[in-house]
């Protein structure tokens, strides 16, 4: 019997780019009941959970409440529903925004930030484990790839020449370039691996070594600082996402065997641009 692989928020831009690389793909919807869900998965064996509404857009109380709901309450229609399939396996996600700034931390490190997106990712992580099927979850860093997340944002402030710094230029970035995001998934699809991965590179940078090399990349000098009062005057609480340091490792990841494609800031943007 053919098996299928379902992805929940299948049209964000890590979703879109799985559709990409996968054959058999049921598409989840958050508005979908659990008998709606245990329907569709009938025949599937993974199921891939993206599903969240966009975490860089400007906070207010109302839209905190969407952002927990489209994560944790849509992740606990779909635990229900996996329990009542014959579902093998189960991934989830999370995002590097769980762990506290400036310091390194790989997944076995415990100390968590004390802030809403690190409370919201704890909750979301908590509800997903709670599935007694096999599960792993991915701890998101920041995802490049032109056709969506970050980068799809700078480029045209770059290619006018208008990118520069954040700041002092200190803030660690901690990225995965999205092809070597594509083989992490088909990596646990195939070993079945379990627990907490940080989807992350071996290798973050500061950013001004990113902004250096994304301007190598694109041919454009990168003079115009931006100052992080401008990013909390635009997104509020939400500019956390956009200027926090965060050091993180894969160090499950590696432990395993896998090797990424990408690892160094430099070859994945020249990758990224299409050089």
């Amino acid at each position: 019997m053919m098996r299928y692989i379902a992805i929940a928020g299948a049209s964000g831009f890590v979703g879109q780019a799985l559709q990409n690389t996968l054959v058999n793909v049921v598409v989840l919807h958050r508005d979908d009941s659990v008998e709606i869900l245990t329907e569709k998965l009938k025949y599937v064996e993974v199921v891939i959970n993206l599903a969240g509404a966009p975490i860089v857009k400007r906070w207010n109380e109302a839209y905190k409440e969407v952002l927990i709901s489209s994560r944790v309450e849509t992740t606990k229609k779909l635990v229900s529903a996996i329990e009542k399939s014959n579902v093998s396996y189960f991934i989830s996600t999370s995002a590097i925004g769980i762990y506290p700034n400036d310091k390194s931390y790989n997944e076995f490190c415990t100390e968590y930030a004390d802030d809403f997106l690190a409370k919201l990712c704890t909750e979301w992580e908590e509800v997903a484990l709670g599935c007694t099927k096999p599960t792993a979850i991915l701890r998101f860093g920041v995802v490049l790839g032109k056709e969506g997340g970050a980068l799809s944002k700078m480029l045209l402030p770059f290619r006018l020449g208008l990118g520069g710094n954040i700041d002092n230029g200190k803030m660690m970035t901690s990225w995965i370039q999205i092809d070597d995001l594509m083989s992490i998934y088909h990596f646990l699809i195939d070993t079945k691996e379990t627990g907490i991965f940080n989807a992350v590179t071996p290798h973050p940078v500061d950013n001004a070594i990113f902004t250096k090399a994304l301007g190598k990349a694109l041919n454009r000098p990168t003079l115009l600082p931006l100052p992080k009062q401008i990013l909390k005057l635009i997104y509020g609480e939400a500019s956390c996402a956009l200027i926090d340091s965060k050091e993180v490792y894969p160090k499950r990841l590696t432990d395993k065997g896998f090797k990424f494609r990408y690892p160094e800031i430099n070859e994945a943007l020249e990758h990224c641009i299409g050089r």
